[in-house]
């Protein structure tokens, strides 16, 4: 680094993680090769707080890390995701592939990482049940099919028809037609 050019938030997500990644390595039996490790930051992750790509070709592990996450989380829970994808990297080195199997529950246990995490941003959608004994929910932040398209789906555990909420609006909808009809009243502030 250059006299006066300054760390950005990456650096520090990327410096933290590293160093952690280290400690783990060095305090548990993890065998990862660290060195085949790469580091990475998203800007556009809305959901997803990590993830680990693997290229097979040249047998190198990608963690990428959502700043939004890193932003929202305390860092006792960021480094939780460190963990997770520490192990989808341990993995990926030592198998070739990786998933939320067995294998990966147990050495997640042992390294105290979440199978899954937390969400750090708000759904632009959420589904619900219209049968009124049935408190079936889901969300969504993205237009996907059942959101776009409710009719041609059913509650995930009755089996009722349900409806779409655009969560800033309040604006609800239950078929492709009400979609439609929702995104064009609601014109930019969709």
């Amino acid at each position: 680094m250059t006299d006066g050019e300054q760390l950005t938030i990456d650096d520090e997500i990327i410096a933290r993680a590293r160093i952690h990644a280290r400690e783990v390595v060095a305090d548990s039996d993890l065998t990862l090769d660290l060195s085949a490790l790469e580091w990475d930051v998203s800007a556009r992750a809305k959901r997803r707080a990590g993830l680990c790509r693997w290229r097979a070709n040249c047998e190198e592990a990608t963690i990428v890390l959502a700043r939004r996450a890193y932003e929202r989380y305390e860092w006792s829970e960021f480094a939780a995701v460190v963990r997770h994808e520490l192990v989808h990297a341990w993995e990926y080195q030592q198998f070739g592939e990786s998933g939320h199997g067995p294998r990966f529950r147990e050495r997640a246990a042992d390294l105290d990482a979440p199978r899954h995490c937390r969400s750090f941003s708000e759904p632009r959608y959420v589904l619900r049940c219209l049968d009124t004994d049935c408190e079936w929910s889901a969300k969504r932040h993205q237009a996907s099919k059942p959101v776009r398209a409710p009719d041609g789906y059913r509650c995930g555990v009755c089996g009722s028809e349900y409806e779409v909420e655009h969560v800033e609006s309040g604006r609800t909808w239950s078929s492709s037609s009400g979609y439609g009809g929702v995104k064009a009243a609601l014109g930019d502030e969709w």
